[in-house]
């Protein structure tokens, strides 16, 4: 286990270069598997996510090389092999492996897949439109078995706009035979990054971005390698500019895709901090304390999930009280008892947190339950005058390449501590 100690209070100033996004690497690491050959991907971001994700193609076969932020994947010799139920409880997107094996080979079997205990994620709406393009699908003893003769294109409506089964679906539509239909699909930018991944090895998907994809499939023979670049990372970079803003700072962030952004931007711009956004960058600059707003989480073009827990640490500190509706996980208000540790005046009331602003917060010992609440206290970690000691901080580098390093750039004062 590692931890971080943070001396808060500098206002944090300067220019930081958003990664490529984690969200939109995995499954597209994952669609790999489908051309058999070889693809290149650039802007990949160095997180021990896709440290995982690289792990389970190796497992199934595939040779993968990652230098810097290149990963070359050949797929050439994967197997629809079991992956041991190790490696896929260490990351929930292992699951997104089941959608090309079952395209490419009819057959897969996987254990039900790990991650952020954020909230009930579950495999039925994955399973579901599976079946509709012809799959049989067992589910026993934690392990599910898909197979299938051949896949055949089927019209999906999907009972929620679920990103993973989006993702899922697509890939094995790629090599179904006709034309796949899914409707109600998520709408955010990393399905469209994934589709024109598929494209590039020889898919023919359109839609993406839209409540409706249209995928027409092809066979094996004519997919094709492919060089991709991934888009930016939009919750990093989101949570940058909300690290700006908590700490008074004045930061530029590049590397980004400002309509990505807009939702934050909306929020962050009614609290009363400065955002200027250009082609390609996005200026944020604290402007003495926040006021108060009410956040709803959506599916995109919504306000993002990702970001609730680093808006309700801006929020402590706002002026009045703000009201956070969290509508996509169950359970992802484990940050509020770490932020009460601190001073936070937050009340819990079922899916709605209510924060009432306080002047101040002050250093203690806390906790990171999972990705984005570590990124959240480490926000008001830098915030404070004293000192903080967040621990578990292997749940950040899940999905913050060199975080500290980073922030460091900029003025904070972290130091990574290994136990």
């Amino acid at each position: 286990m590692q931890k971080f100690m943070i001396v808060g209070g500098n206002r944090l100033n300067g220019t930081v270069r958003a990664s490529g996004s984690k969200n939109a690497t995995l499954p597209i690491l994952a669609a790999c598997i489908l051309n058999a050959g070889k693809s290149v991907i650039c802007e990949v971001p160095r997180l021990m996510d896709v440290s995982v994700m690289k792990d389970v193609l190796v497992y199934l076969g595939a040779k993968v090389s990652w230098e810097r932020n290149t990963i070359e994947v050949d797929s050439s010799n994967v197997q629809p092999i079991e992956i041991s139920e190790e490696l896929m409880r260490r990351m929930r997107a292992s699951n997104l492996v089941l959608g090309s094996l079952l395209g490419r080979f009819g057959h897969v079997v996987i254990s039900y897949p790990g991650g952020c205990q954020i909230g009930s994620r579950p495999m039925n709406l994955h399973l579901k439109g599976l079946q509709l393009l012809g799959a049989t699908i067992q589910e026993k003893f934690g392990y599910i078995t898909a197979k299938a003769d051949r896949l055949v294109g089927a019209d999906i409506h999907l009972d929620l706009p679920s990103v993973g089964a989006t993702e899922n679906l697509m890939m094995a539509a790629v090599l179904a035979e006709g034309v796949t239909t899914i409707r109600n699909v998520a709408k955010e930018p990393e399905l469209v990054d994934l589709q024109n991944y598929l494209n590039s090895i020889g898919g023919r998907v359109k839609g993406a971005g839209t409540d409706t994809v249209k995928i027409e499939g092809v066979r094996l023979e004519e997919l094709k390698p492919a060089h991709h670049t991934m888009i930016p990372d939009r919750i990093e970079a989101g949570t940058y500019m909300v690290a700006a803003a908590i700490t008074g700072g004045d930061v530029t962030v590049t590397n980004v895709i400002p309509e990505h952004l807009e939702p934050l931007v909306a929020k962050l711009r009614e609290a009363g901090v400065d955002v200027v956004a250009g082609d390609d960058c996005v200026k944020v600059r604290g402007n003495g304390r926040v006021k108060a707003v009410d956040i709803k989480t959506m599916p995109y073009p919504g306000f993002p999930t990702d970001m609730q827990p680093q808006m309700m640490a801006l929020l402590s500190l706002a002026e009045g009280t703000s009201v956070i509706t969290e509508t996509i996980f169950e359970n992802r208000f484990k940050h509020v008892g770490e932020l009460r540790r601190m001073g936070a005046d937050i009340r819990v009331e079922g899916q709605t947190a209510i924060i009432k602003g306080v002047d101040k917060l002050s250093g203690a010992c806390i906790e990171a339950s999972d990705l984005r609440a570590g990124a959240a206290l480490v926000l008001v970690a830098m915030a404070v005058e004293d000192g903080t000691v967040l621990e578990n901080v292997q749940h950040i580098d899940r999905g913050y390449e060199r975080l500290e390093v980073k922030y460091n750039a900029l003025g904070a004062r972290i130091i990574r501590v290994h136990n």
